[in-house]
């Protein structure tokens, strides 16, 4: 009988995926997949290494599973993703009891990994290459929801900004066949899925070896057109997350206008407002560059949503700086705002910068940037109230258990009174209320896709 195996997933949506496909890879060879770490014979933890608080945490819970299992062989403990993939054999040095490390790259070869630990080797450790013939299926049963798909369509990065972990983590950008992307949106639309997201570093970096499966769809960029093969496909709803702003083309605000099927939110970090610091980031573009973009994504005829992140206290960054990055914010008037306070990532180019802005000061201006942003998102939010939205009933509400949660077409989170029937369904909801980052509403009818 093969050993249970528990996968614990930190990070990115990419993550996430990774998750999926090795929980698919294991059971398609036996393997029985289990939800806790304490039923387990096998723990997985898929880390992320973008922030150091994220390495951090791993190494803490590693910590954690071997206090509740302390024998040995009680357990085998496996880090992969990105923490394994850039630390490799040094994880073994700070975690010992660690048995295995798999790289990111390393998902299809987990179940035999897992046998040579298990059959006593030590230090078992694969940061090899993804195969040419690795799969990219996900089984339904190990989807992180019924309703809503994460499709990878491009892995890695070359971009290379300076303080940015992922090329070294995930490798020089590899995008999936388009022939590929559009056979799995059509699979999980006839399994009943009602939205999918295509998922990636950079999704607008998009470019197959070939275009099978764009032929006869426009468009300015592989990635333009495969916006339009995926829409033409009829899925109900189509997001995609991360763009670029170097990559960012209007055509893509033009296919969205041309496709009710593709929502209407857009992410696209800008991570400053100063030109100075973006040089220094290595972003490849400027302040106005960036507004340029957001011009087109404003002016459309459809109300395109709009996220984005933003460090505060890089290396090098003044008060005057800041001040930019400030003024911006409040000229975009971002739907949210993910903001972070600059942690050096040791192999970057921006680890070896004088890391010269004191803790303090990050967390001031962390603060003073949150505030301008809870400023214009509570006047945003507050401009969707009497609004009706579409919303995909996904789960029971944290905060009720007489209300039901999901997300709009525009990427918000949305409660409302409703019956758990209704899960999986896409319903309108008049919004009563905004809240500080959800809004609340009450059904105005069913709109169930079939």
């Amino acid at each position: 009988m093969k050993p249970r195996v528990y996968i614990e997933t930190f990070g990115c949506q990419m993550n996430v995926a990774d998750t999926e496909r090795a929980a698919t890879g294991l059971r398609a060879s036996g393997y029985d997949l289990c939800d806790s770490a304490d039923e387990a014979d096998v723990v997985l933890l898929n880390t992320c290494s973008v922030r150091e608080k994220a390495e951090q945490k791993v190494y803490t819970r590693i910590g954690e599973v071997r206090a509740t299992r302390p024998r040995k062989h009680e357990v085998l403990v496996g880090v992969m993703g990105c923490v394994a993939q850039l630390e490799g054999a040094s994880v073994f040095n700070h975690a010992p009891l660690v048995d295995m490390v798999i790289g990111t790259r390393a998902t299809d070869r987990i179940s035999s990994l897992i046998e040579r630990a298990a059959s006593g080797e030590r230090k078992v450790l694969d940061l090899g290459e993804r195969g040419e013939t690795d799969s990219w299926d996900v089984s339904p049963a190990e989807r992180h929801s019924p309703h809503v798909a994460f499709i990878p369509i491009i892995e890695g990065c070359n971009k290379f900004c300076s303080f940015c972990i992922v090329p070294y983590s995930r490798g020089r950008e590899r995008s999936r066949p388009a022939s590929e992307i559009v056979a799995e949106v059509k699979n999980l639309q006839a399994l009943g899925y009602k939205e999918i997201q295509l998922i990636g570093q950079n999704v607008n970096s998009y470019r197959p070896r070939v275009e099978d499966g764009l032929e006869g769809f426009k468009g300015a960029t592989p990635f333009c057109r495969l916006l339009r093969a995926v829409a033409a496909t009829g899925m109900p709803r189509i997001k995609f997350t991360t763009s670029f702003p170097r990559d960012f083309h209007p055509d893509i605000v033009t296919a969205i206008e041309e496709n009710p099927n593709l929502c209407d939110w857009i992410h696209l970090p800008v991570q400053s407002g100063s030109d100075r610091v973006l040089k220094l980031m290595r972003r490849g573009h400027t302040r106005n560059d960036y507004w340029q973009r957001i011009e087109r994504i404003k002016s459309s005829r459809r109300r395109l949503a709009l996220t984005s992140d933003i460090i505060v206290g890089f290396p090098g960054e003044t008060d005057e700086d800041f001040r930019q990055t400030l003024e911006l914010v409040e000229q975009c008037e971002y739907d949210s705002l993910y903001i972070f306070k600059y942690s050096k990532r040791a192999g970057t180019p921006a680890a070896n910068f004088t890391d010269d802005v004191s803790e303090k000061e990050k967390k001031a201006r962390f603060l003073a940037l949150e505030e301008v942003q809870r400023k214009n998102q509570e006047q945003i939010y507050r401009s969707y109230v009497g609004r009706t939205l579409q919303v995909l009933a996904e789960r029971q509400s944290t905060r009720s258990e007489s209300d039901l949660a999901g997300h709009s077409t525009c990427n918000k989170v949305v409660n409302f009174a409703g019956d758990r029937s209704l899960e999986g369904e896409l319903v309108d909801v008049r919004v009563t209320a905004a809240k500080t980052n959800s809004l609340y509403g009450t059904l105005v009818n069913s709109s169930a896709v079939e």
